[in-house]
């Protein structure tokens, strides 16, 4: 059968939608990517945020078209929001012939077999349950780069987010299972891998009574064909000393973390559910720049939580200037049902909450300008991710540099080169967040 596949949300889910296709394809099926030629259209959806829902139900009614003109066979709705909404869709969006829970995604063949016959059903695993696909997944980050899912779900249970209520408790992945995929993916060409999970930082502590993320990584560090190691989500409080020495003595793992902190009042860090301080987080802060100063720190900030003063948001302004993160984005807050944060009272406009977005994002500009001017003349390592059409340049990525999120390099270059080379690089001028460099021969 021709299947088109749609892949929505986090890079989390990405990999749920990347082990999918592994199996639909080892089943004999083939991708296509026109709606029009698809047989079967699956969708994995995302509901994070409020945007991320309407996007997702958008998507499935457009697709749901495509039913009623009589072309396409069966449709299919996976991920977050079949988890939280299952019933409603399945009841209200009669087009959707299977809905796949966030533990069930296994499940996919069989679910298009029996659709295919007419069958119409809900899949949906215990929500604790770890899923283990045997086929091999199929990448769909150009082969160069793929990403490492190392637990499943979360326990923090802060007050603005749903996560826990559709992906469950936090279950690490078995070591021995990651250095196995990981080895896979190796030796089909990955040469960075980027570890996530909704917390990577706690990793191991649910299977092996203690964190162990540090010892998963020296193992990591051993597979031949990795040259980058990259780690996010790390929860700034679990940040321990077995990291950072692991991170300063294994030259595969990129001097990188992403640290969403959310906040830095702490009367709003507290309304949160956060585990820090704004004086523990600068402590943190200061000393992983101490031990490993090179080091590239990213962030994820909320503005507009319930009840968060003009004060409370100049502080969290200060704290932007004063920490000088090198990179940062920001979420207005979204007001999401069945999350504590939902029924707090003094709920924020949406007109106030983009204008403090804004502010934000307007000194981070600056200070992100200023940090790439100060890169003019240094030689850096580069990861290749493709040609500029029509041009004797490239674009890339540094260490400094997660994909999707952070900024790029261009690069001037007579040699030919492909994605996911190497080269060493000498950077020549600075945009907003991106830099200009030529090819070093």
């Amino acid at each position: 059968m021709n299947i088109l596949f749609v892949s929505l949300g986090c890079d989390k889910n990405l990999v749920d939608s990347e082990v999918m296709l592994g199996i639909l394809a080892s089943h004999g099926h083939r991708m296509v990517e026109d709606e029009r030629d698809a047989d079967v259209i699956v969708i994995n959806t995302c509901c994070f945020i409020h945007d991320a829902k309407e996007e997702s139900i958008q998507t499935i009614l457009e697709m749901a078209d495509y039913k009623k003109e009589g072309t396409l066979k069966t449709l299919i709705v996976t991920g977050c929001l079949a988890q939280r909404y299952q019933k409603e869709i399945f009841e209200e969006i009669p087009e959707v012939d299977a809905v796949l829970g966030t533990a069930s995604y296994e499940k996919i063949a069989e679910a298009v077999s029996q659709t295919l016959k007419g069958e119409r059903r809900l899949w949906l695993e215990d929500m604790n349950f770890l899923p283990e696909a045997e086929e091999r997944r199929m990448l769909t980050t150009g082969g160069h780069y793929a990403y490492l899912k190392i637990a499943e779900g979360c326990d923090k249970r802060c007050t603005y987010c749903i996560i826990p209520k559709i992906r469950g408790n936090y279950r690490s992945v078995p070591m021995e299972r990651l250095v196995r995929e990981a080895g896979e993916l190796a030796e089909g060409g990955v040469k960075e891998l980027i570890l996530v999970a909704q917390e990577t930082t706690l990793y191991g502590k649910d299977l092996y009574g203690e964190k162990s993320l540090h010892k998963l990584l020296r193992k990591l560090c051993r597979i031949d064909g990795l040259r980058w190691i990259r780690i996010l989500y790390c929860y700034p409080e679990e940040i321990d000393e077995n990291l950072i020495q692991v991170m300063k003595e294994e030259p595969k793992i990129c001097h990188y973390l992403d640290l969403p902190i959310q906040h830095a009042d702490d009367e709003i860090l507290k309304k949160m559910g956060r585990r820090t301080t704004k004086s523990q987080l600068i402590e943190i802060i200061q000393r992983l720049r101490e031990e490993i100063p090179d080091i590239v720190l990213r962030t994820t900030l909320i503005t507009g939580f319930p009840g968060e003063t003009r004060t409370q948001h100049q502080e969290l302004l200060d704290f932007v200037n004063e920490m000088e993160f090198d990179r940062l984005g920001v979420f207005t807050y979204s007001q999401e049902e069945d999350t504590p944060a939902a029924d707090m009272p003094e709920q924020i406009s949406e007109e106030v909450k983009n204008d403090r977005q804004a502010e934000i994002m307007e000194l981070q500009q600056e200070i992100a300008f200023d940090l790439a001017e100060d890169m003019i003349g240094r030689e850096i390592i580069v990861m290749v991710e493709g040609k500029v059409a029509d041009e004797n340049a490239y674009v890339g990525r540094t260490y400094m540099d997660a994909p999707n999120v952070d900024g790029l390099i261009f690069i001037d270059a007579e040699e030919e080169m492909v994605s996911g080379d190497f080269a060493r690089v000498r950077v020549t001028g600075a945009l907003e967040y991106d830099l200009i460099g030529e090819l070093i021969s």
